[in-house]
């Protein structure tokens, strides 16, 4: 049986994303492909977006989405990992930092900015991912990369405790917020509790748990819920999987959906013209997507 939809998955800190996808695995079929959406650090929890199956080929769509963090950061102390994965140095010398000062250099962190990834990170450095060399005892130095932070607001604080809600787009690390801020008062800051609650519209709120075992699997083109939509006949959906093209309304970036709600291609309309990117199988030649309850497979249900 071949199996093709989107999973939510509520990730357990303590993890790596690599490790939960490979427990997620027991629930499918073997040699189903599986890949992730947007890597959570071992500490973190919460929304990670599986493709399965074909839906692997959309997960590029998944990762452009905005995402939300619920965050805990302690100031007044520096760590290695710049989280509390890491190596705790307080700052004896640390002073409290007043909350209106705080809130406002916190709006400084708001807006299209530079932003310096962490030295144990997945960024490359020279061909090598910065955190492999960091462990090594190596010196990493990361070139700032362009982020966007949409908002960041304050939920609680009290010294040394700052609790943050931060909305934000692709490539943002909340840890080096926390260590920049920290910098800005000169008292050190660190990450100790991260949470991912929302990468577009896939909510924590609708998420598995390991624990738990497998739920609704999504349809793929929830993976494109960020792109305006179209629907075609049977012979068009035909045409647009032999590569050839249809006359089509609208400009731009599409998702073409069958008559019945199946994902046919990401296309592209231009003068009228639709061309298809990217082509999804036909049915009978991969499998229908999966139904919305997932079900053990054989091979698990052997196993449990």
């Amino acid at each position: 049986m071949n199996i093709h939809g989107l999973l939510v998955l509520d990730k357990p800190s303590g993890i790596t994303s690599r490790d939960a996808v490979d427990q997620a695995a027991r629930w499918f079929p073997r040699k189903t492909r599986i890949g992730h959406a947007g890597t959570l650090d071992p500490l973190a929890t919460g929304v990670l977006v599986l493709g399965i199956g074909q839906a692997t080929r959309l997960i590029e769509y998944v990762q452009a989405m905005s995402k939300v963090y619920e965050t805990r950061i302690v100031l007044g102390a520096t760590s290695d990992t710049d989280d509390a994965d890491g190596t705790i140095r307080v700052n004896e010398a640390a002073s409290p930092v007043e909350e209106d000062k705080l809130r406002e250099a916190i709006a400084r962190f708001v807006g299209e900015i530079e932003q310096t990834p962490p030295a144990y990170s997945a960024a490359h450095v020279a061909g090598r991912r910065a955190h492999q060399l960091a462990r090594k005892g190596l010196e990493v130095v990361l070139a700032p990369r362009r982020v966007r932070i949409d908002r960041i607001d304050v939920r609680d604080y009290a010294w040394p405790i700052l609790d943050l809600e931060v909305h934000c787009g692709k490539g943002t690390y909340i840890r080096s917020i926390a260590r920049d801020l920290g910098a800005l008062f000169g008292v050190g800051g660190y990450v100790a509790k991260l949470r991912r609650t929302r990468i577009g519209t896939f909510r924590v709120e609708d998420a598995v748990k390991l624990e738990t075992g497998p739920g609704v699997l999504l349809p793929m083109n929830t993976a494109l819920s960020a792109l305006p939509s179209i629907s075609i006949g049977e012979e068009e959906a035909k045409r647009l999987r032999f590569g050839k093209t249809i006359q089509a309304e609208g400009e731009g970036e599409v998702a073409v959906l069958d008559e019945l709600g199946e994902l046919v291609a990401i296309g592209r309309i231009q003068d009228g013209v639709l061309t298809s990117e990217k082509v999804i199988p036909l049915p009978a030649q991969e499998g229908r997507t999966f139904p919305n309850i997932v079900v053990e497979s054989e091979e698990h249900q052997a196993t449990s």
